[in-house]
């Protein structure tokens, strides 16, 4: 049923912020899925992507605005259709018992359903909300509803909201600070490399959901590789030991649409 496409009607939309838009839908697959999985979304005669599961009651996506395929989608509204496959993918696995979670832009849209797992599960809870300036944090009403107002760190590039500070800088020293027996981030993949070169020198398990370009998503292209693993299969969460094995390319390479080796 997974990988076969299914065609959904959207329920609601929600901007989120200037260049982010929510869009949800009824799929009882999507509704089933773990925190971390992603989709595949059809815009028919545009183009099929993946995108992260942002809400699972309803069922949902959170689409930033960076391409063609997104620009359609981020002009979708109630009563518009779309296709989707999936749940795909390995989500993150909720273990101990104090944890620091680090999203970075629309990075947070993945961590969304996990602090709502974790905060149901009564786990203690830091949050780091990061982004270039006040009008692009995402989720931050909702995030503190979850974790409460005192356990939602706030920071922002330009300083217009929080600490004028990069969340991976901002994490690194939390790490150092406390001692927190799992780490959970998405974001830009050099901010999550400082965030685990930070929690390996603790000794500190790290979860990371990767980003990598995918055009088929369940592991028959090759495209989303990052050393001798495949994102849409072997992630897109990632933990520490599987990092330390694609050191040649995490948080330095990746592939482009053609295959060859991009900085990133």
């Amino acid at each position: 049923m997974i990988n076969k496409s299914r065609v959904v009607r959207i329920i609601e939309t929600k901007q989120e912020t200037p260049t982010v838009k929510s869009l949800f839908f009824h799929d009882d697959e999507t509704a089933k899925s773990r925190p971390g999985q992603f989709l595949m979304i059809w815009i028919p005669g545009i183009d099929e992507i993946p995108m992260s599961v942002s809400s699972t009651r309803p069922p949902g996506i959170t689409v930033k605005l960076v391409g063609e395929a997104t620009e359609t989608l981020s002009h979708l509204e109630k009563d518009d259709e779309i296709g989707i496959k999936g749940p795909f993918g390995n989500g993150f696995t909720i273990t101990g018992q104090k944890a620091l979670v680090v999203g970075g832009g629309v990075g947070v849209a993945s961590l969304l359903p996990l602090i709502r797992r974790l905060a149901g599960e009564g786990k203690d809870i830091t949050v780091i909300l990061g982004a270039k300036t006040k009008e692009e944090l995402l989720f931050k009403e909702e995030i503190m509803k979850q974790v409460g107002r005192d356990q939602l760190i706030i920071c922002t590039d330009d300083g217009s909201s929080g600490s004028k500070k990069i969340a991976s800088d901002l994490a690194a020293e939390m790490i150092e600070k406390n001692n927190y027996d799992q780490v959970y981030t998405c974001g830009p993949e050099k901010m999550i490399y400082k965030i685990f070169e930070a929690a390996e020198k603790r000794n500190i398990r790290l979860q990371a959901s990767v980003e990598r370009y995918m055009k088929c998503g369940f592991g028959l292209c090759g495209s989303c590789c990052i050393g001798p693993f495949l994102v849409c299969k072997d992630g897109p969460v990632l933990d520490n030991n599987i990092l330390k094995e694609a050191l040649d390319e995490f948080g330095k390479l990746r592939r482009d649409p053609s295959g060859k080796f991009e900085e990133i």
